[in-house]
């Protein structure tokens, strides 16, 4: 119970800072499907 409520806080102000910079759900839903089956160092060395 306590993890659902501490994930939905984090959920709520995501949603919350996602909004004030004009950026929607489905575009980081997007980025997420780019990075699918990439591992995490792959990932970031392609962002340097």
């Amino acid at each position: 119970m306590q993890l659902t409520s501490e994930a939905a806080d984090v959920l709520y102000h995501l949603m919350v800072m996602l909004a004030a910079r004009d950026v929607s759900l489905d575009d980081v839903v997007a980025e997420l499907a780019k990075r699918q089956g990439q591992s995490g160092v792959a990932e970031k060395a392609s962002r340097a």
